[in-house]
């Protein structure tokens, strides 16, 4: 849950890197929490109203998680627009994300995995 929240916490960050495991981590709870907001609502009857509001809620910390990645992998965030393609632009985009980030320092800071214990 520490990975969620700390994509939260960095959400206008832009500029720095995010290790492979934080990355996936925010991506399945994320994920987990759109399930179970999208089943209740399904089994209230509600109109989808919370669950449109946590997809606008995440989408800054989602974009900013997954920029850091990119550049963890030493690629630009702009690479994200790759993804607009279909299918195979997806698919190049999860090929970088599941890529393993470069080791020591580049040009978009320090190795995060040297920095936190955490990783």
């Amino acid at each position: 849950m520490n990975y969620f929240l700390n994509a939260y916490r960095n959400y206008v960050d832009f500029g720095s890197r995010t290790t492979r495991k934080e990355y996936w981590m925010f991506v399945l709870i994320n994920l987990i929490v759109s399930i179970v907001l999208t089943f209740t609502e399904g089994l209230l009857g509600g109109p989808g109203a919370v669950s449109v509001l946590y997809s606008l809620a995440v989408f800054i910390p989602t974009l900013a998680v997954s920029v850091r990645r990119l550049h963890d992998t030493e690629r630009s965030g702009w690479w994200l627009l790759i993804g607009l393609i279909p299918v195979i632009g997806v698919l190049v985009l999860l090929v970088f994300m599941i890529l393993e980030g470069h080791s020591g320092d580049n040009d978009y800071g320090s190795d995060p995995k040297r920095i936190s214990d955490d990783y």
